[in-house]
């Protein structure tokens, strides 16, 4: 089953503030508009490959929803990730039949500045070390925007790999599996260069997910830290530039706690976003 990466969130305090910084960066942001029913409004950095960011804020406290309070609790970072279905009720009734709990769809939207009414259908996974599914029922184009819109000046073209730390990762590829179905593309576990974390890597269309877990145990460094605070989750990010240079590690203040590094990045290779 093809199920490609389509949106990495990162909760963030302020979102004007979070726009200004991320455009210091040399990143396009586009305002993505207001969802209807909740106090949330947001900004998108959309890639090349299809992928975006979303960068997420909320007008009013909202303890019911998990960002937020994941938000108050350790602060500004990613959050959360979702894969773009074709028809979400399918991939969730399949993955269900192969044994995972992924919660029931539901449907949300948003407003956006020019008045455009988006709608989509979303499904929950019950872990965390799961994606939440993003499938639209208005034209993607109007969620996604394309053309020059995917633009960056600082070069970046689009999400190479985005890490995922887990607990146990022979459970979580485990969960995978029943999420992506026969013809998964993942490959075997392998123990990291400095002996710390074992990780596998499966492929989700133009990204490459990197599951990460650690090796005797107790973690240290970003997984670690990604670990002991929010727990399960994506906690890294490499993104795809198109001029050769050596990994830049954007700063973490100005990303909003969200750990982003430019790489050219081929298959074989990791940076130091892990």
């Amino acid at each position: 089953m093809t199920l490609p990466l389509d949106h990495i969130v990162i909760a963030v305090q302020d979102l004007e503030r979070t726009i200004a910084d991320y455009t210091a960066l040399g990143f396009n942001v586009l305002r993505g508009g207001e969802h209807p029913g909740r106090s949330t409004h947001n900004a998108l950095v959309v890639f090349a490959d299809g992928a975006y960011f979303e960068l997420i804020a909320w007008r009013a406290p909202a303890p019911e929803e998990r960002w937020w309070q994941q938000l108050q609790r350790h602060g500004e970072g990613i959050v959360d990730f979702a894969l773009l279905p074709t028809e979400t009720g399918a991939v969730v009734a399949a993955a269900q039949a192969r044994g995972l709990d992924y919660e029931a769809p539901y449907e949300g939207g948003r407003l956006r500045p020019d008045g455009a009414q988006l709608r989509w259908r979303n499904a929950r996974a019950r872990s965390q070390d799961l994606p939440f599914l993003c499938g639209d029922l208005t034209p993607r184009a109007l969620r996604v925007p394309e053309g020059e819109a995917r633009v960056h000046p600082n070069g970046a073209t689009g999400v190479a790999r985005l890490y995922v730390a887990v607990h146990d990762l022979r459970a979580s590829l485990a969960r995978w599996r029943a999420l992506l179905g026969e013809g998964a593309d993942i490959g075997e576990a392998r123990l990291s260069d400095d002996g710390s974390a074992y990780r596998a890597s499966l492929r989700l269309g133009a990204t490459a997910l990197v599951l990460a877990a650690p090796a005797q145990g107790v973690a240290t460094g970003t997984l670690g830290h990604r670990l002991a605070t929010r727990g399960e989750g994506p906690y890294a990010i490499e993104l795809q530039v198109r001029q050769p240079a050596s990994a830049l590690a954007l700063d973490e203040t100005a990303t909003h706690g969200a750990r982003i590094v430019l790489a050219q990045v081929s298959p074989a290779r990791e940076t130091a976003a892990a």
